[in-house]
């Protein structure tokens, strides 16, 4: 690694590769220069809480606009939001390739900031169009899945580059790097909680114009934070002429053809393939039963913003006399709790816990994750609990065949499944994406974070799947469990499946992670 010199943010765009100085020995460890560190993290922290504001003011409150605006049943709605949150979250893979094998991360992330913003101001114009059917629905998701391209580019590749300022070789910048991922995950969630307080008070105000033009002006912003730090910005070395993904395409490509020439796998016929490939693919490959042992997780993850919100809609929202809390904005309290336990995780818990097990970062990558895991399973049960008593209320007061009418229940009763959930949150996914940055090889930065973001976006999709075949099958047999009468619906029972199921998923997770031996790393000494 070392400091980008180009005296100005184009310059550098253009010559970013040339100034890129590789290393004679692949195996040896490039010392820090001036560049990097926390003088450019605080500038790429910066850009993620403007670009989560964006990203969040249009999906946290997405199923309302399709419910209300666009007039989908409770299920087509959740069943497309997932299906939206799939797809962006599994265009990371896309945008890693394209950042790791050809165009560079500083690169990528200016070619979909512009094109984020873009989408943005699409969706912005979709909203105005007067309601005449089709056209309108296929203008507005044009461009909602035109913003799930561009933060496909954007996501994976910020958080990468912002993970490269600091040298994986050196123990201190080591310890910083840890650190690092907790206070990027404290800013993401602190652009959310703006977001989702004040972007969806305008939306749920019928004034989605302004709602959807809000993100789009804080992407702009976010790009020009970006292009302000460039001269601070340190970047990953090229080592090779050979793309990445070209590499370990090639080692899967020679070991499906069962080629082989002594110890040395052979591709088309031609090209060798080295031992190094070969680790490379391999240390890719060892990371699947992780992954795959944390898509129900996902699943779990999907329902903030899809059947917690609209529980919420239905639930006594009054503050005072007059001011009605949108129920969306109840997601606030995820990150509120993530913003609130990262400090005490990081400058309390962590130094403390680092006495006893010895390791830098207090617990290892895997018991971080495991730990998310059990207190996103108790989320559920305490959802199924609260859901329980909505459905009684309901009944109580007479109000099972009146969804339009509030039940006499406080909104505040869905927070506690929000807490624990913005807690899991915080051992979780910060976890994962250390994990998974940390774990890949060196130059494949960019992939681990987009497979890590895949978890995500399989998990949407599993989702999607789960609540339609739900819906199909319970609606043979009488009233849906996603019912748009949710006084009828059975939306607690859905929450001890998962509860279930991330139960099972634990049981399995721990029997991967207890088996996973820790990439090493060569420290600088």
């Amino acid at each position: 690694m070392h400091s980008n010199s180009s005296p100005t943010p184009t310059q550098s765009l253009l010559d970013e590769e040339e100034n890129l100085i590789p290393s004679d020995d692949p195996n040896r460890p490039i010392p820090p220069t001036n560049g990097g560190g926390w003088t450019s993290a605080i500038f790429i922290i910066g850009v993620e809480i403007a670009e989560r504001f964006a990203y969040y003011g249009i999906s946290s409150n997405l199923i309302s606009y399709l419910t209300g605006q666009l007039g989908e049943s409770t299920a087509t709605a959740a069943a497309n939001v997932n299906a939206w949150s799939g797809v962006a979250s599994l265009l990371p893979l896309l945008g890693a390739f394209v950042a790791d094998s050809w165009l560079g991360r500083y690169r990528t992330i200016v070619v979909a900031s512009l094109l984020y913003i873009l989408g943005l101001g699409l969706l912005t114009i979709s909203s105005v169009i007067p309601s005449n059917g089709q056209l309108k629905v296929a203008y507005f998701f044009f461009s909602l899945y035109l913003v799930a391209l561009a933060q496909g580019g954007h996501k994976p590749c910020v958080q990468a580059f912002g993970a490269d300022q600091f040298d994986s070789h050196d123990p201190e910048e080591c310890k910083s790097k840890s650190s690092f991922f907790n206070w990027w995950y404290f800013g993401m969630c602190g652009g959310t909680i703006v977001s989702v307080s004040i972007v969806n008070y305008v939306q749920d105000n019928n004034n989605w114009t302004l709602g959807f033009a809000v993100p789009c002006v804080s992407m702009m912003f976010a790009l020009v934070i970006f292009l302000l730090g460039t001269r601070t910005y340190r970047h990953s070395v090229v080592l090779e002429d050979k793309g990445p993904f070209v590499r370990i395409s090639q080692v899967i490509v020679a070991s499906m053809r069962r080629r082989q020439e002594g110890n040395t796998y052979v591709a088309d016929g031609a090209a060798k393939i080295s031992d190094e490939q070969v680790e490379e693919a391999k240390g890719v490959l060892r990371l699947f039963p992780i992954w795959a042992t944390c898509l129900i997780y996902a699943v779990v993850f999907a329902q903030c913003s899809t059947f917690f919100v609209k529980q919420g809609v239905t639930m006594d929202r009054l503050i005072g006399h007059d001011f009605k809390v949108p129920s969306a904005t109840l997601q606030s309290f995820v990150s509120i709790s993530v913003v609130a336990f990262i400090p005490i995780y990081d400058r309390i818990l962590v130094p403390i816990i680092r006495n006893f097990t010895g390791i830098h970062s207090g617990l290892t990558l895997l018991q971080r994750i495991g730990t998310g895991m059990v207190l996103s399973m108790i989320s559920m049960i305490v959802a199924a609990l609260v859901e329980i008593k909505r459905l009684d209320t309901a009944r109580e007061f007479g109000l099972i065949d009146k969804p339009n009418s509030t039940i006499p229940m406080r909104l505040w009763w869905l927070v506690p499944q929000y807490v624990l959930f913005g807690i899991s949150d915080a051992f979780t996914m910060v976890g994962l994406q250390e994990f998974f940055y940390d774990q890949v090889p060196d130059g494949l930065r960019s992939l681990g974070l987009a497979l890590y973001l895949s978890i995500f976006g399989v998990g949407n999709f599993i989702s999607s799947f789960i609540v339609s075949l739900i819906d199909r099958t319970t609606s043979c047999s009488g009233e849906s469990w996603f019912s748009n009468n949710l006084n009828r619906a059975h939306l607690d029972y859905f929450y001890w499946l998962l509860a279930g199921l991330s139960a099972a998923e634990l049981v399995i997770y721990i029997y991967f992670s207890n088996s996973y031996t820790y990439k090493k790393v060569t420290t600088l000494v």
